[in-house]
């Protein structure tokens, strides 16, 4: 991981940084959640009315393609995104709100290692992804 900007990331793989492609950019930087398209949009048009969704999409896809964004599918019919350039983390997703949760468990970890050392291999990586709801407290 680099902590680099997105900005500075971009530069760095010779994308063209135009102001629209920037205010994105800085938009995605000042969130910690995984927004969806609709929502980049919606947060950049704050910061400049002019930007259109088509170019929203077409800019996301681009941070998409050079590993700037990761991109991921919760089962909600919408991508979600957030910056590719993170400390290593799992997700769940609670599938009544939407709300994505961000953990990181060393037990899961080390059983991960653990399994892939048994079927006699290295791991490189590994996504972790929870789908699940809120379970209903008794009175």
């Amino acid at each position: 991981m680099t902590n680099d900007s997105i900005i500075k990331r971009c530069e760095a793989h010779g994308l063209r940084m135009t102001g629209q492609r920037r205010v994105i950019a800085q938009v995605l930087e000042g969130w910690y959640d995984h927004p969806h398209v609709e929502e980049i949009y919606k947060r950049a048009s704050k910061v400049d009315p002019k930007i259109s969704l088509a170019t929203v999409y077409r800019t996301v896809k681009l941070f998409e393609e050079t590993s700037i964004l990761e991109r991921h599918e919760f089962g909600d019919g919408r991508a979600r995104y957030e910056d590719a350039d993170r400390e290593h983390h799992d997700h769940l997703f609670d599938i009544q709100t939407g709300e994505v949760i961000e953990f990181v468990d060393p037990e899961i970890e080390a059983l991960q290692e653990k399994i892939a050392a048994k079927l006699g291999y290295e791991l490189r990586g590994h996504k972790l992804e929870l789908y699940g709801v809120p379970i209903k407290k008794q009175d």
